[in-house]
């Protein structure tokens, strides 16, 4: 059976580095960006965060994408901020196809966020940007068992990371 990756968390806590390293130790796999796919809107384009319709038009065109990829026999990997019921609207439409739908969220501490973001090229820090989706993703009544605490791990560790989150069955989502 196929599977679906969708690797969330603040911005800066390691989804780009973790995806690409998942999408890499699968045998046939497509990485699905959701930043890339946001950035294909160019004039017009609003925030995500501030437009219900840009987030609409984005997860419509992660689900076409992830569609086209199954159909062929390929797994997918999406890196992007998903919501917990961004998550459950993707798994409800791709119940047609049979897949596991996994989903991760990587999860650190304000500080070590806020580190983690200082190391990034200047042009994609966030800032101020990470606390508030540290915010958003605890009101967002997500469910803790989709929480895997990269805090005490770093790049060195990405193996077992990957491990876990293949592995473990905590992560797949489920009715």
């Amino acid at each position: 059976m196929q599977s679906v990756y969708i690797l969330s968390g603040p911005a800066g806590v390691g989804k780009s580095t973790t995806s690409k390293a998942l999408v890499h130790t699968l045998k046939n796999s497509a990485y699905i960006s959701g930043d890339y796919v946001s950035n294909m809107h160019v004039n017009g384009r609003q925030k995500p965060w501030e437009s219900e319709q840009e987030i609409s038009l984005i997860w419509n065109n992660i689900l076409s994408l992830a569609q086209n990829f199954i159909s062929k026999g390929i797994d997918v990997v999406i890196d992007y901020v998903t919501f917990p019921s961004e998550a459950y609207w993707l798994k409800e439409r791709l119940e047609a196809l049979s897949v596991n739908v996994v989903y991760t969220i990587l999860w650190v501490d304000p500080e070590t966020l806020l580190k983690r973001d200082q190391l990034r090229k200047p042009e994609h820090q966030m800032g101020e940007r990470c606390l508030i989706l540290i915010d958003e993703f605890r009101a967002s009544g997500l469910d803790t068992k989709h929480l895997l605490d990269t805090r005490e791990r770093s790049v060195a560790d990405i193996d077992q990371i990957i491990e876990d989150i293949m592995n473990n069955k905590q992560y797949r989502l489920v009715d």
